[in-house]
């Protein structure tokens, strides 16, 4: 495709286009269609990649080194109330320079403004290298069969990704502010404790698994995990359900579940974590003599991505653009990044995240165009720089 024949895409149309496609995951809703025919028509090689019901897409243009890759997810979470929306969260209605609907900025947005910045350079002349595309349905969702499994497919067949940026929501006040070069690890346990139903008053002929459970996690939450790790804040462990389903008075539950979530930064790793809660485990079902069932969905750990030529230079272009340094930072909860970074080095840069995941989730038009201006100076940057 020559330069005069490239189409500048316009990122708050392309964005409202995504938007429109209702992809609650892990439904698609032809989300990835609309990305795939506008990437087309920029001369990128699309590929559609499904594993179990997840559609996901990896797109390339050009086969030179370096290969500067976008990764970004085009499925959303539940919309909450539909009622409750100023407008349809589906519909993508501008109001006074706002753009309102599920996807807005987490993250259809960054995604075309990525497409739109991939456009304007192209428009402007052939890179010095490849560009890539690697977009997700399961990001949001249990993140089995998306992201993860693309990086194992294209790791497998020797595609080699030299740098990565993702175009999660990362800016907190102002368009810019932050980027993140790393997450801490995630790890989801759900603790089952087996008794025996029984009457209130016999208590000797049942087996009540809530005292177990009880004293259990107090232990649990009570253990101080570390103090942090350079670049990252301490590792916490949370209590997010405890359940015995019992709407009796007068009845001792057979079972009592909890379930908890460690968020954790370098000092562990998810086997690291596995094997104290095991052997936390183990301690209570002798003390009590119940049987303890453990499982757990450890989805990634901590990783870092080091201050280097890859941050820096995005820290100048976004600067360059926007007038202002981004920090560096690893707040926040965890992002497809963290099987990325098995490939090459990562960062996080997109919108301000403010209103993600909420009731009228919102990017103001100009921030959606600003963010494309902001992505054509990072793909020109790296490349000046490679």
């Amino acid at each position: 495709m020559s330069v005069a024949s490239t189409p500048v895409i316009d990122p708050v149309a392309l964005t409202r286009d995504l938007i429109r496609r209702p992809s609650v995951t892990p439904a698609d809703e032809g989300a990835m269609d609309v990305l795939e025919r506008v990437l087309t028509g920029l001369g990128f090689h699309c590929r559609r990649m499904k594993f179990e019901d997840i559609e996901n897409l990896y797109a390339r243009r050009g086969t030179d080194s370096p290969n500067l890759c976008f990764a970004g997810h085009t499925d959303v979470v539940p919309t909450g109330s539909a009622e409750a929306w100023s407008s349809g969260p589906f519909e993508a209605e501008v109001k006074d320079g706002i753009l309102y609907g599920r996807g807005a900025v987490d993250m259809k947005g960054g995604i075309a403004a990525w497409v739109a910045a991939v456009s304007r350079v192209l428009a402007e002349g052939e890179v010095p290298g490849s560009l890539s595309f690697l977009i997700t349905g399961d990001e949001e969702g249990p993140a089995l069969h998306g992201t993860k499994r693309v990086v194992e497919a294209l790791m497998a067949e020797g595609e080699v990704i030299d740098a990565c940026v993702v175009g999660e929501p990362s800016s907190q006040h102002a368009l810019g502010d932050m980027i993140k070069i790393g997450r801490r690890g995630s790890l989801n346990s759900w603790i089952t404790v087996h008794g025996k139903q029984g009457h209130v008053a016999y208590p000797d002929r049942a087996a009540n698994p809530v005292p177990v459970l009880a004293r259990l996690v107090a232990r649990l939450a009570d253990h101080r995990l570390d103090g942090g790790y350079e670049a990252f804040q301490p590792s916490n462990l949370e209590l997010t359900t405890l359940d015995v389903g019992n709407t009796a008075t007068n009845l001792i539950p057979a079972e009592a579940r909890g379930r908890l979530n460690i968020r954790f930064n370098p000092n562990h790793t998810g086997e690291s974590l596995m094997a104290w809660l095991n052997a936390e485990v183990g301690k209570a079902q002798a003390e009590s003599g119940l049987r303890i069932e453990l499982e757990h969905l450890h989805s990634g750990d901590a990783f870092l991505t080091q201050t280097g030529p890859f941050v820096t230079g995005v820290q100048d272009a976004v600067e360059a653009a926007v007038g202002r340094r981004p920090e560096a930072s690893t707040t926040g909860g965890t992002s497809d990044a963290r099987f990325i970074r098995a490939m090459c080095p990562v960062l996080e840069l997109g919108l301000v995240g403010q209103t993600m995941h909420q009731i009228d989730e919102r990017a103001p038009v100009a921030e959606i165009e600003a963010l494309a201006e902001v992505y054509r100076t990072v793909i020109r940057t790296f490349f000046e720089r490679a």
